[in-house]
């Protein structure tokens, strides 16, 4: 039986296990990235481990979330991360150079190998054939130290394009289509693959757009084959010697196989507040918007804004509309003006902004209160936007650009024809943004402001575990409801005992107190808790806190595995319904956990006030082994001293 493209990327790196979906494997990474949001505790991790170089082929560091230097701290971590880059050997991305996934695409994008990134949304060089995936700084961290990644072998679902889209129908269509019908779980535990005719017919920046959104699927991945759509968008960056060709066999064989006929796909938006809440544009059109941005590591390549110049050219933007635009790239911004695409931007009105995340994680551009902000970015969960009880609607460029024109909520077909965009054959190249580190880096000082912390140290797993459940929450929490992100929170990354102060403060702004007093505590969830963002924060101030356990009926992937690697234990419902019968504020005993992790055994016995409650163990031994010894930091010493 022949091979998937994700299959033979995973032959070709596997280290440890069998490509049997379900089971523990690793895999060698050639190529690691990270952003300073993450970063900052990833190269702190790194350090704590003792390796003096990473031993990648490739490791970058961006600077692109954390760019308003209201204060020091964000100033402070953009030099510790360039001095950090230096000493051990990474590339260091300079702030404004562009969004990680972006740049990463552009320069560094290699058909066939493995990224590792400190982003959730990792999988967009995907559309250059890369295995890219999403993980916790730690993960990260250890990938950069030359140790494999594990994970679960993902099942492979085949999407079949057929047909080519209509005019004023784009990439990011097809993916919101994908979500509508799979909805924000239906990726767990999969690698999304595109194969057929139809692929022949998007480009690798369209590719990008919909590997990038896979990740709101919850999948591990999305692959592209890489064919000669390939191999142009390397040559126009001037990396064609990359190229190699890498498709599905003839006879590889699909977990599962979608069809989908681009030709009938018309304009789609995420209505708030989740990126599956997809219908076509046109039930909601005419409803009033305020702002519109595009922009994010989704949309914001030279194509998705050489469209909004082109519409704008002869155009105007409503009066009642800001419209915003955050580029992808310095490389993106220098093509437009050399090809006269800027200036139409500007001269419109346009507010335009640095290269970078900016309003996709909360970092400014928070709408006014009750109205509609348009966005091309990645996520519209409550909030994240920084206004309280925000209605951000998800669409593509097109829709975006429609609605600028209209003041309203507007398919994009009604503009009537459709301007030609002509992506350059070769791409002006300035890599000035990206510094190089020095061949021996043992003599560079790494520089640290005060608000970096060193890392906490935790202690192993105790035989027994007596705890209180300090919060019971629902379905669908995501990472920003732990550990929420923009301009006042994420200056903090560095620095966990101050951040730990805002855990869960969306939805319990006592939890930290609490916490502390009550010391051992557990967090009670629902289905797919911890979806969302890679931000490894998420577990490691709760645990700071006292989280020893979250004993839920479905975890989200990149977070569970962030749970293990700091010592909490995650843990499932047996059966569902006995979540009814857990109150917040009960006492929780576990006799024998430590025992049972040790041992083996697939589940355990909780007593929740007077009440047993079986909660099952999905793990591997390597997972058992790094939670009784209190996580992954504490498992990797251990074994580098021969413990």
């Amino acid at each position: 039986m022949g091979l998937t493209v994700t299959e033979k990327i995973i032959a070709g790196h596997l280290v440890e296990g069998e490509m049997t979906p379900g089971s523990e494997i690793a895999v060698r990474i050639d190529q690691t990235l990270t952003q300073d949001a993450t970063g900052t505790m990833a190269y702190l991790e790194f350090e704590a481990i003792g390796i003096p170089r990473v031993r990648t082929d490739l490791s970058v560091s961006y600077v692109d979330h954390n760019l308003l230097q209201s204060d020091f701290r964000n100033a402070d971590d953009h030099r510790f991360l360039r001095t950090v880059a230096a000493r051990f050997g990474v590339l260091f991305s300079r702030p404004g150079n562009g969004i990680c996934h972006q740049v990463h695409l552009e320069r560094f994008s290699e058909p066939g190998k493995t990224l590792l990134g400190s982003d959730s949304h990792t999988p967009t060089a995907g559309g250059a054939s890369m295995l890219a995936i999403g993980a916790g700084g730690l993960d990260v961290a250890m990938a950069m130290a030359g140790q494999p990644f594990y994970l679960r072998m993902p099942r492979v679902v085949g999407v079949n394009l057929v047909g080519r889209l209509q005019p004023w129908v784009s990439a990011r269509d097809v993916i919101l289509e994908l979500l509508h019908r799979l909805t924000i779980k239906g990726g767990v535990g999969k690698v999304i693959e595109y194969f057929g005719p139809g692929v022949m017919t998007l480009t690798v920046p369209d590719r990008a757009v919909i590997a990038n959104l896979g990740t709101e699927l919850g999948a591990t991945s999305s692959v592209f084959p890489s064919d000669e759509m390939t191999r142009a968008f390397l040559k126009a960056q001037g990396r064609e010697g990359l190229w190699r060709p890498l498709e599905a066999d003839a006879d590889a064989c699909y977990d599962e196989v979608i069809e989908m006929d681009l030709a009938r796909l018309e304009p789609m938006i995420a209505c708030p507040s989740s990126p599956d809440n997809v219908v076509p544009v046109r039930e909601v059109a005419g409803r009033a918007v305020s702002q519109v941005i595009i922009g994010s590591c989704a949309n914001s390549s030279y194509r998705d804004l050489a469209l909004a110049s082109l519409v704008l050219k002869d155009r105007a933007i409503h009066k009642d509309v800001s419209f915003e635009v955050n580029p992808g790239s310095l490389q993106v911004l220098e093509n437009l003006e050399i090809n006269g695409l800027l200036l139409p931007l500007i001269h419109a009105g346009t507010r335009m902004h640095q290269s970078g995340c900016l309003g996709c994680i909360g970092m400014g551009q928070a709408p006014a209160t009750g109205t509609i902000s348009l966005r091309t970015f990645t996520r519209n969960f409550p909030g994240r936007s920084g206004t309280k009880d925000d209605q951000v609607y998800l669409c593509s460029p097109e829709t975006a650009v429609a609605s600028v024109v209209a003041g309203a909520i507007t398919d994009p077909r009604d503009l009537g024809e459709m301007p030609d965009i002509h992506l350059p054959e070769r791409f002006v190249v300035n890599d000035g943004g990206i510094i190089v580190p020095p061949k021996d880096g043992s003599r560079v000082e790494v520089l640290r402001g005060p608000n970096i912390k060193p890392l906490p140290v935790f202690d192993p797993l105790p035989d027994t575990l007596s705890c209180r459940v300090i919060l019971k929450v629902g379905d669908n929490i995501t990472t920003d409801h732990i550990m929420p992100a923009g301009s006042k929170i994420l200056p903090l990354r560095s620095n966990i005992p101050a951040i730990s102060e805002y855990v869960f403060s969306s939805i319990d702004p006592s939890f930290a107190m609490r916490a502390r007093e009550v010391g051992s505590c557990m967090v009670v969830g629902g289905e797919n808790y911890g979806q969302g963002s890679s931000r490894e924060h998420a577990a490691l101030a709760p645990r700071y806190l006292g989280v020893r356990v979250k004993l839920v009926k479905s975890f989200a992937r990149i977070h569970r595995a962030n749970l293990i690697n700091f010592g909490i234990v995650p843990l499932t419902f047996k059966d569902p319904d006995d979540y009814a019968y857990i109150a917040q504020d009960g006492h929780v005993e576990i006799p024998g956990l430590r025992a049972a992790l040790l041992d083996g055994m697939d589940e355990v016995e909780l007593r929740v006030d007077g009440r047993l409650i079986v909660a099952r163990l999905e793990l591997s031994r390597r997972d058992r082994e790094i939670l009784t010894t209190g996580g992954l930091l504490n498992w990797t010493r251990a074994r580098i001293q021969g413990v």
